[in-house]
Order: structure tokens, then C-alpha cells, then sequence
């Protein structure tokens, strides 16, 4: 029931955050994000402050993960100022092949043919949609290539909170990335573009949305599955989001879904359908 409804939150998020960025830039919009996750966890922070960890090399841990995490969020968000959000999520859902590369030989999890041939295949798919769009971009920053860097910064996050974090409560490791996170882009934007608010009412549903049902919520049930479960396994279900993201898209949007999403995305499913197979039925 978790995994359902991080999928849903997850899935209508690209539309609202699409609708936002119209507003702001992606570092103001990105910043305000994580202001307004903190904002709505500090009442679990001070639930939760017994558990706090008091050895310095945990709080670095944090403070690394959480610089790597802002930087994630930030090129997503630059990329998806450029694109539709069906096609930004796809790009950013191939974290879990990341994830399948990382996880073999960082955290020693289950590998088989079986599994590297969907490996492929989903890249494969990623292929199909890269190639036609990468034509069609003149951007000298393209916005694909941000979309799959963020992808891959988020398999990076997986792998150390799975490997160095675990122990640490989800709720507090969020805690500290959306703080840790707001400062940062709070410096970024105050020096490269300065500070911008929307007022309007739709903005503010946008930017509340985002932060506290697609991120601090959905965040959190993340790192709960991440922690509890095989990484390969949940990062690869999770590309039942760009599904939902592009119902939301085609209907809030008015966004089409073409031939080549199509095929991109079923070749993608098919990959993930390959590396979730249990080690008895690949055999």
C-alpha cells in the first residue's frame, strides 16, 4: 500500500511541478521545494529527536548525501523546464538501470544474464527516445542530458543511504537533505539569479504539493521501501511512475503520446519485467 501510493504521488508530481516551473526558475523553484518539505517534517523532527545520531561521521555521511541530492533535484528540474513531463519522467526513471549497475558491485546484490539482458533492453529504450530528440535540440545545455544526469545522481543517492545510511531513520535522513538542500540553492540562487516568489494561487498549490505530498511524504515512503527491501527490486518497480506521470500529462497537459514514447517505453517495461524475475524462474 506504500508503494501504491508513492507511485501515484510520484506519478502526478511531474504534472504540478511542469505547471510550476512556469512560475519560477528551476534553482528558486527547486529551493522553495525544500523549504516547504522542511517546514511540514519538523513536527516528526521533534518526534523523532531521540533518534538522533551523534557521531560526526554519520552527520558528514548526511551532509555529502544531501549535497548530491540537491544537485540531483536541481538538473531534473532544469531539464524538465525544457520538456514534457511524460517524456522528462521516462528520462529520469532509467535511475533504477543505474541502480542495477551500482548495486552489484557496491552492495553485492543478485546478478544473472537474465538480469544484464534487461539491463540492455532498457537502455535500449532510452535509446529510442534519446535519438530522436537529441536532433531536434539546439540548447547548448541540453536538456536530456540533465534529465539523465539526474537520473543517474539519484542511483548514486540509493546506493550510499543503502550502503553507509540505513541505519539512520528515513525520516530524519529527509530532514536533513531538504535542509542541507535549502541552503545550498539558497546561496546558489541569491548569487546567480536572484530570489523569486509567485504569489498567485495556483503556484502556491503547485510548490505545497510538490513539497509535502510528492516529496516529503513520498520521499520518506522511498527510503522506508530502500531501506527495508533488495534496491534492485524497488528502484525497478518504480518505473510504474512515468505510466501514471503520462496519464497526468496527456490529461492536465493536453501533451501527446507518440509512436517512439510508445515504443521507448514498452522496450523499458520489458527490460524491467527481465530484471525483476526471480532467481528460480530465470533459471
Amino acid at each position: 500500500m506504500l508503494f501504491i501510493l508513492m507511485v501515484l504521488l510520484w506519478g502526478s508530481n511531474w504534472t504540478v511541478m511542469k505547471v510550476g516551473l512556469k512560475f519560477v526558475s528551476p534553482l528558486n523553484f527547486v529551493m522553495q521545494r525544500f523549504f516547504f518539505a522542511s517546514i511540514a517534517l519538523l513536527p516528526v523532527l521533534f518526534w523523532k529527536k531521540k533518534n538522533f545520531p551523534r557521531d560526526r561521521k554519520t552527520w558528514l555521511k548526511l551532509f555529502i548525501l544531501s549535497l548530491i541530492h540537491a544537485a540531483c533535484i536541481t538538473s531534473t528540474n532544469i531539464g524538465l523546464m525544457y520538456e514534457s513531463s511524460g517524456l522528462s519522467s521516462l528520462f529520469t526513471y532509467t535511475q533504477p538501470l543505474f541502480v542495477f549497475c551500482l548495486a552489484i558491485p557496491f552492495l553485492n546484490e543478485w546478478a544473472s544474464v537474465i538480469r544484464a539482458l534487461g539491463v540492455v533492453m532498457g537502455f535500449s529504450g532510452v535509446a529510442v527516445l534519446y535519438a530522436e530528440r537529441i536532433s531536434l535540440t539546439t540548447n547548448a545545455l541540453n536538456p536530456i542530458s540533465l534529465l539523465i544526469l539526474g537520473a543517474f545522481l539519484w542511483a548514486v543517492t540509493v546506493i550510499y543511504y543503502k550502503k553507509l545510511l540505513s541505519y539512520v531513520d528515513p525520516v530524519l535522513v529527509n530532514i536533513v537533505q531538504f535542509f542541507t538542500g535549502f541552503m545550498f540553492l539558497f546561496l546558489a540562487a541569491l548569487v546567480f539569479e536572484g530570489l523569486t516568489f509567485n504569489g498567485t494561487a495556483l503556484y502556491l498549490f503547485a510548490v505545497l504539493y510538490v513539497s509535502i505530498l510528492g516529496y516529503a511524504v513520498a520521499s520518506t515512503i522511498w527510503l522506508l521501501l530502500i531501506r527495508d527491501e533488495e534496491t534492485i527490486i524497488v528502484s525497478t518497480s518504480s518505473l510504474l511512475v512515468p505510466a501514471i506521470a503520462l496519464v497526468f500529462g496527456w490529461i492536465f497537459l493536453g501533451e501527446t503520446i507518440e509512436a517512439s514514447l510508445v515504443l521507448g517505453f514498452t522496450l523499458i517495461l520489458a527490460g524491467i519485467y527481465l530484471v525483476n524475475r526471480s532467481p528460480n524462474r530465470a533459471r
